[in-house]
């Protein structure tokens, strides 16, 4: 049997009700994710420097909460962002704000793809983390990271996808051209829909859905229990 699903619309609900309703502070909602991101990175074995390849939104700032708490044991981490930091925005830029504190290496590559650059930075990498694209993300990814996504599929590499994978539509399960292959996805709070098409998981890998503090009682009423 297919277990309880989320999709795109209702985890905007369910984030938006714990913070509105329940008090619970975006900051803390994405803090338990990124932990339980490392945790899960932690429980798989990790013998390598970590890249952390990051967007814009809120995937990508649960990707410096990840970056933070592997550098916070003692891990080898590093943060690759696709975006401008000046358009960082919310609990995002709080996080980045708090990164940047940290002795965590961060390189910025927009706006133009620079695969040299990219490649020497995935030369030594044991574990690749897509934080790329959320669940909100449909459609094609835009330049550059079409392209970013492609030479990270072909980085030997096994990939961990944070939410989903990049590319891929959390509703319909439909892959882009250009979609993450993860071997493992931690995805928060339910599964989504998408995951459960014949072809989902060759990109989704492993799934591994993840509490971030969301009460139960929210996660009945959105999925539609009494």
């Amino acid at each position: 049997m297919q277990p309880p699903t989320l999709d795109r619309s209702q985890v905007r609900q369910l984030d938006r009700r714990a913070i509105e309703e329940y008090g619970i502070p975006g900051m803390v909602l994405m803090e338990n994710a990124g932990r339980g991101v490392a945790d899960t990175l932690c429980e798989l074995g990790i013998d390598g420097p970590v890249v952390i390849c990051s967007g814009k939104g809120n995937n990508g700032g649960d990707g410096f909460v990840v970056a933070r708490h592997l550098d916070l044991r003692g891990y080898a981490v590093r943060v690759l962002m696709w975006a401008d930091q000046g358009k960082l925005s919310g609990d995002a830029a709080a996080n980045f704000r708090i990164l940047q504190r940290t002795d965590v290496p961060i390189g910025c590559f927009r706006p133009k793809h620079d695969a040299a650059r990219l490649e020497d930075q995935l030369a030594d990498a044991a574990w690749i983390v897509d934080a790329l694209l959320g669940t909100g993300a449909q459609g094609e990814p835009q330049s550059p990271l079409d392209a970013v996504i492609d030479q990270l599929n072909a980085a030997e590499v096994p990939k961990l996808a944070v939410d989903v994978p990049s590319g891929l539509d959390c509703d319909t399960g439909r892959a882009a051209q250009h979609t993450i292959r993860a071997a493992h996805t931690c995805t928060f709070v339910a599964a989504k829909p998408g995951f459960f098409q014949p072809d989902a998981e060759q990109y989704t890998g492993q799934l591994h859905v993840l509490d971030i503090g969301a009460p139960r009682k929210l996660l009945d009423r959105t999925l539609g229990r009494t």
